[in-house]
């Protein structure tokens, strides 16, 4: 018997607050379980009860379903039923789920009265066009079906693959096509298919309970039969959910074996939630109410329109994974999980994405791994990258790989010798090696390996285990590691004067007038001391009567700078006052003597030994210095799935920074390491490449990594075992280094220096040179004064003895015979000054005694005194 179940959506006509549906629906009948059912009443009665325990409204607001069943799949039957439902207030209509026909007979009623209609089953083509109204569609559109199994075909290279199709509309002169109908059982049909020695079946999203059939009695080892499923097995209310229709199974099928949910019945449980949120965003915008509404009136729902364009921005994670629909109603952003059916039951071997990718985990189909390249053309993807892959300096003139050199270039060539096959080089189109987007699709060259879009991907490939998860790689055939590059650390350019930058100059301002306090303590304390006071000649009694003071004015500052140059001078302080001066001056002089001097080594080679980072842990503790790595690539990839603390912190600030530190070449990269504060990271060998031809460039710290470069393939080459073994061959014969060599030797730049000593040029201490040379002039100068000023003086003394006799009286000195009447006037000795305290300080004892110095230096207070 036909049994189907219509559900719809109907409001209260009053709710005060929240306005939530009750649900009606339309069920189709089971193909399978036409006696156990298929769990779609229960799943509405789960759904409703969910929904009304998650959300706290008044009991008049509660979601209640109500279900209408189809006798029979007609046209006659199924409008009857719906002018049955219209007058009570509709809302939303659900399903049927499987269908098509009586669907179809829904939308229409649906659309003329804009009454939002929720497929829950496969579509049929419809053969009018609703126009006015469109559907939302919670199962994958015909395209998305068509496109899946493409996939799929196309990723495991089948020679020929059987197709089960519900219609003969399907048949095709290159596919192998069986036809199912209502009477024979799925189970049969496998099971004549495969002792009929098909090959590989694939069951498309349509044939919805792939997953619960029953086939291990009929799957061998050497069978693959494929299949899809929706399921989202980590929603938090699927282990419930199996565990409702796994008990109402057991109370209505006690003989039978429970196979599992059936997908219908997620599909219901989801559309009660989708139309429940709907009907609760429009509530916020405006009150919404519904009116009885007749087949045979014109009348329509005044706000169905605004529910359907709700329905239609609805993003839900259910129980059959991400709910999202596009302009036309048709379900968007979801996966389909590609299941093998094996004796030891179902194992995922892939997702297929609605955004048309495919990504293939490792699988054990029974694939011919013995095809041989010889003679085949392959097309190769890569990227550009020096020195890898390059073009050449003429390529416009060339065709072909003849366009292309390179580390990468000639390690396919050598390839191609041993394996005795073509080649063609195709750029990636986006320019990146590849990496996962959030819907679950790859970029880059990944993405075209994925896509069958190139046979092989030869480039500075760096093999994860992310990427080894959706295609191929083969032996690595370089190893590395994730390096640091920054620029050679400039330091200031050292000047003439860098002698000075050891002290800043308030310490010099305050050595000078400590320098200049120091003169005047000293001259002062000489001055009041009478112990600094003494005779130079106390054995001549004609010049008994002469006391002298060294510290005269110019003493007193030459003798600071003796002691501040540590070279001394013949000036001894004698008093105990002058004595603690000097002591106190000479352990300040010792202390700045010191640290100016190991100041200034540090001074001379800061500039050599400076760093500001020196390993990755420096990186991540400072925010100077701003650092990042090649945007969807394996470095990039390497610091967002670490679960190194340090490592984990650099991407969350690569992540976060705005600007976006991340790059899109290596080329980019090195310019704005030339050009700003930041930090590259990027693989040693890349690193090794660039600093031997800038010189301005270095490595910082070691490696954070250890990993290798591989060929990539799509999963499931028939050509990996081969590669593997010729790139072996390759690193045996030593041929790789060879290569290396010849594309990283060549450096532009001088070996590192090592860690020893480096002699000072003139730039670090030419000043001290342009001091001398200033002293020097200085000291001329000054002694041509000298030589005038005497010159003046001598002429006018002259003139002034031969006018008065004083020529005879200075021939007669320097003739050794003294003048028979001395000058009483004292004669001023080499340590005097001509000032006006020492103009009285020469005073003439008594013949008979010899006065003492302290006697001397009484007398001489005392005539000041008068």
């Amino acid at each position: 018997p036909f049994s189907s179940f219509l559900p719809f959506l109907i409001l209260p006509s009053f709710l005060p607050f929240l306005i939530l549906p009750s649900i009606s629906l339309i069920l189709p009948p089971s193909l399978f379980f036409t006696v156990c059912g298929r769990g779609e009443r229960l799943a509405l009665a789960l759904a409703r009860e969910h929904i009304n325990s998650i959300i706290e409204v008044p009991a008049k607001a509660r979601v209640e379903v109500e279900i209408f069943e189809l006798q029979r799949d007609s046209q006659y039957e199924t409008t009857d039923t719906m002018c049955q439902i219209l007058p009570k207030g509709v809302v939303s209509v659900l399903g049927p789920a499987s269908s098509p026909a009586s669907a179809s007979i829904v939308s229409h009623i649906c659309g003329e009265k804009e009454i939002p209609h929720v497929k829950v089953g496969p579509e049929e083509t419809p053969k009018l066009q609703y126009l006015r109204f469109a559907s939302v569609s919670l199962y994958p559109s015909n395209e998305d079906v068509s496109l899946a199994v493409s996939c799929i075909l196309k990723s495991f290279n089948y020679p020929s693959t059987s197709l089960i199709c519900a219609k003969a509309e399907c048949k095709e002169d290159n596919w192998a096509v069986c036809l199912s109908s209502i009477s024979l059982f799925p189970v049969d049909l496998f099971e004549g298919m495969l002792k009929r020695k098909f090959g590989p079946l694939i069951c498309s999203p349509s044939f919805q309970d792939f997953p619960i059939l029953h086939l291990d009695g009929i799957v061998d080892e050497h069978s693959n039969v494929l299949g899809f499923s929706m399921f989202n097995t980590s929603h938090p209310f699927y282990m419930e959910f199996v565990r409702s229709l796994n008990m109402s199974w057991r109370e209505n099928c006690e003989l039978n074996p429970y196979p599992g949910p059936a997908l219908s019945a997620a599909l219901m449980f989801d559309a009660v939630h989708v139309v429940v949120s709907a009907v609760r965003e429009l509530n916020r915008s405006q009150e919404i109410g519904v009116k009885p509404l007749a087949c045979t009136s014109a009348n329509i729902w005044q706000h169905g329109t605004s529910l359907m364009n709700y329905l239609r921005m609805v993003e839900y994670d259910g129980l059959t994974g991400r709910v999202e629909f596009n302009s036309k109603g048709q379900r968007t952003n979801y996966t389909l999980r590609i299941l093998e059916k094996g004796r030891r039951g179902h194992r995922e071997i892939g997702v297929w994405y609605s955004n048309k990718t495919l990504a293939m985990n490792a699988t054990t189909l029974d694939i011919n791994v013995s095809e041989s390249l010889t003679n085949k053309t392959l097309v190769i993807t890569t990227i550009l990258e020096n020195p890898y892959v390059m073009r050449r300096a003429n390529f416009q003139e060339l065709s072909g790989a003849a366009q292309y050199e390179g580390f990468c270039v000639d390690m396919l060539h050598e390839l191609a010798d041993i394996l005795k096959f073509r080649f063609h080089i195709k750029l990636v189109d986006d320019g990146l090696y590849g990496a996962p987007e959030p819907n679950g699709s790859w970029t880059g060259m990944v993405g075209e390996l994925i896509n069958r879009k190139a046979d092989l991907a030869v480039a500075a490939f760096t093999i994860t285990a992310e990427r080894e998860k959706v295609i191929d790689f083969s032996k690595p055939f370089m190893t590395l590691g994730i390096s640091i590059l920054y620029r050679v650390h400039m330091g200031r350019k050292p000047g003439y004067f860098s002698f000075l930058d050891p002290f800043s100059p308030a310490v010099w301002l305050f050595m000078l007038l400590a320098y200049l306090a120091v003169s005047c303590v000293l001259f002062l304390a000489a001055r009041l001391s009478p112990y600094e006071w003494y005779n130079p000649h106390p054995c001549l009694r004609e010049r008994h009567n002469i006391l002298e003071n060294q510290y005269t004015l110019g003493n007193s500052l030459w003798f600071p700078v003796g002691g501040f140059m540590q070279q001394g001078s013949e000036i001894m302080p004698r008093a105990l006052s002058t004595r603690c001066v000097s002591g106190v001056w000479w352990a300040f002089t010792l202390i700045i003597i010191s640290s100016y001097t190991a100041n200034l080594a540090a001074f001379l080679t800061v500039q050599r030994m400076e760093v500001p980072i020196e390993s990755a842990d420096d990186l991540a503790d400072q925010t100077n210095i701003e650092y990042g790595t090649i945007h969807a690539g394996s470095t990039m990839t390497f610091f967002q799935n670490s679960r190194y603390q340090t490592y984990q912190r650099m991407w969350n600030y690569m992540h976060s920074k705005q600007p976006s530190v991340f790059v899109k070449s290596t080329e980019e990269g090195i310019a704005r390491v030339l050009n700003s504060k930041y930090a590259f990271l990027l693989e040693s060998t890349m690193n090794e490449y660039h600093r031997r031809l800038n010189c301005n460039l270095t490595q910082i710290g070691g490696l954070l990594d250890t990993k290798g470069y591989g060929i990539g393939m799509p999963l499931g080459s028939p050509f990996r075992d081969e590669i593997t073994l010729a790139i072996l061959q390759l690193q045996e014969n030593n041929r790789l280094e060879i290569l290396k060599r010849k594309w990283w030797e060549g450096s532009k730049c001088p070996k590192e220096e090592d860690h020893r000593a480096k002699g000072l040029g003139m730039e670090n201490i030419g000043g001290i040179f342009v001091v001398l040379i200033c002293g020097l002039i200085i000291a001329v100068f000054v002694a041509v004064m000298e030589f005038v000023w005497a010159t003046r003086r001598s002429a006018e003394h002259e003139e002034v003895s031969e006018t008065g006799g004083g020529c005879r009286e200075r021939w007669g000195e320097k003739g050794g015979k003294p003048s028979p009447t001395p000058s009483p006037r004292p004669t001023r000795r080499p340590y005097t000054i001509s000032d006006p305290w020492q103009s009285n300080l020469f005073l003439k004892a008594s013949s008979d005694d010899t006065p003492t110095t302290s006697d001397l230096f009484t007398t001489s207070l005392k005539q000041r005194r008068s």
